[in-house]
């Protein structure tokens, strides 16, 4: 990778922000393309509702995304070893 491209990256002091918005707007992208497409079939109003019902169901998700993941993540540690916990299992 380039000098240039590394220090286009934003700071990793912005990945729990980046990765919900990035994660809620592909997921309600697909949901609301899907659920628009079930409703209205491919017609032409499908290219003006879908960005609609997408814009919507972002403002919903991204924040609840954000309330949410700290649970989530809690939960997927109870279920899941960690990395670390591996690496003790595996030694002994």
């Amino acid at each position: 990778m380039t000098e240039l491209a590394v220090r286009r990256k934003l700071p990793a002091r912005y990945h729990h922000i980046v990765m919900p918005l990035v994660l809620s707007g592909f997921m309600t992208l697909l949901i609301s393309g899907i659920s628009t497409l079930l409703s209205v079939g491919v017609s032409a109003t499908l290219l003006t509702l879908w960005p609609q019902a997408w814009l919507l169901s972002w403002l919903i998700a991204f924040p609840v995304l954000l309330l949410v993941l700290p649970l989530v993540r809690r939960v997927v540690a109870m279920l899941v070893e960690s990395p670390m916990e591996n690496m003790r299992t595996a030694r002994h």
